[in-house]
């Protein structure tokens, strides 16, 4: 007779804890819903983005190349040389940074399908 209380009341209690879990759970993927960022934007922003982000590399690797051309002309008094040929590297640097950043991440030409790893 007392085993048959005791399991009873284990009985009630794993199904308890058994609610609680279950309540536990939901209000957790509640929350994770609830602060889950927004899917990506497709559009207009992500074209921009993807536009800015093209110019601003081949744009660095322009100036970088020039910059490192002047220097080291004004170091080695080689002028222009060094810099007619960094620059030339800069140009060519922007434009396979603008290639990497604008080419499709599969091989499909989807819209808006732009590889980020820059």
């Amino acid at each position: 007779m007392i085993d048959d209380r005791d399991d009873a009341e284990q009985a009630a209690l794993n199904a308890r804890l058994e609610n609680l879990g279950a309540a536990l759970r939901r209000v957790e993927e509640e929350k994770s819903a609830r602060d889950a960022p927004p899917p990506a934007r497709k559009g207009l922003s992500h074209a921009m983005r993807v536009g800015l982000n093209a110019v601003s590399e081949f744009v660095g690797a322009v100036i970088l190349g020039g910059v490192m051309g002047w220097q080291a002309d004004k170091w080695l008094g080689t002028e222009p040389w060094l810099l007619i040929v960094l620059l030339g590297l800069g140009v060519a640097a922007g434009f396979y940074n603008v290639y990497r950043v604008a080419r499709p991440r599969n091989g499909t030409a989807d819209a808006g399908d732009f590889d980020q790893d820059a």
